[in-house]
């Protein structure tokens, strides 16, 4: 199981340190969550603020864009240093085309589906994702619970997904729901709020992960 903390719910004032202390924790990817205060009612980080924290880690950087019109933001994102971009279906008019787009810019597309989203809404771009980020939360901010109905929407998932397209799960982290996630067929979580209230990262890392 990897995990990859939420930049969401690192200290804002200490940003470059956190990425530091992450990655000596064990941390295996990094997410970072973009709002656009329209798609969700929150606003947070620019590309410049990924551009200038890429070189402080040689972690991947997974840009979660929450946001309207990704497609505009794609190539900035891009150039700032994201491995991978993930976007949502809701935010898209032509969904296939936007994450076309994303694999050949070289990098790794995802989608994130809402928990209200059915999955049928990938059905048709399989063959241009990397990634399905299951929303365990209802996006927008940090430390909701986990919408316990999306753990049958991973075991669907795995079902119809080729073993070569990951299954990570966003919100709602903590061990117990690490451990459902994964036994539904979750390859990666995203956590921010428990990791980041851990005095200690490499702990929460270890928990997260079951050891």
């Amino acid at each position: 199981m990897l995990i990859c903390p939420s930049m969401l719910s690192a200290n804002p004032t200490k940003l470059g340190e956190e990425l530091v202390a992450l990655e000596k924790a064990g941390a295996d990817a990094i997410h970072w969550d973009i709002m656009d205060g329209v798609f969700v009612d929150a606003i947070t980080f620019g590309s410049h603020v990924i551009a200038g924290h890429r070189p402080l880690t040689r972690l991947q950087f997974d840009v979660h864009l929450m946001m309207e019109n990704p497609d505009k933001h794609l190539v900035s994102f891009y150039r700032a240093g994201a491995d991978i971009i993930i976007v949502h279906t809701e935010a898209c008019a032509h969904l296939h085309q936007t994450l076309s787009q994303i694999k050949s810019l070289g990098i790794k597309s995802g989608l994130a589906l809402n928990p209200a989203t059915s999955i049928h809404a990938i059905e048709y771009c399989i063959d241009v994702m990397d990634m399905v980020l299951v929303m365990g939360v209802n996006p927008g901010s940090s430390g909701q619970n986990f919408i316990e109905s999306q753990l049958q929407k991973i075991s669907n998932l795995r079902k119809i997904l080729p073993p070569t397209i990951e299954v990570c799960v966003d919100g709602g982290i903590i061990p117990r729901t690490a451990f459902q996630c994964c036994q539904h067929g979750a390859n990666s979580l995203v956590s921010g709020t428990y990791i980041f209230r851990n005095p200690d990262y490499a702990a929460a890392i270890q928990e997260l992960k079951g050891n």
